[in-house]
């Protein structure tokens, strides 16, 4: 997963597909469980959406700036616009779920 800050992040959100951003910090316990399903998923979708990470302890502007105040919070960009989110570890089939809506949202 390409690891974004404030130089690069407006460029990585700014494509013309499925930007997915997890916002963690190295301390949250729920944070370490959810990489590995986003690790796994970034295989399985194998470069069809491209999957980021952001610490929001090195990042806080950027995180203040979507109001992240719970991690892990995941936000789903499209062309720089958030088209789906969710806050909390869940289960590889949830994630899924939650990254196939934004994609059917936008290939509509």
């Amino acid at each position: 997963m390409k690891e974004l800050n404030e130089k690069n992040f407006e460029d990585e959100i700014n494509k013309d597909k499925l930007v997915i951003v997890d916002f963690w910090a190295e301390w949250c316990m729920p944070c370490r469980m959810l990489a590995p399903v986003l690790e796994k998923l970034e295989k399985e979708y194998d470069g069809k959406v491209e999957f980021a990470k952001l610490n929001t302890d090195e990042n806080p502007v950027i995180a203040s700036k979507f109001g992240i105040f719970s991690i892990p919070t995941v936000i789903m960009f499209y062309q720089g616009k958030v088209i789906n989110a969710f806050v909390g570890a869940m289960p590889e089939s949830a994630v899924k779920h939650e990254i196939e809506k934004a994609l059917e949202k936008i290939s509509a």
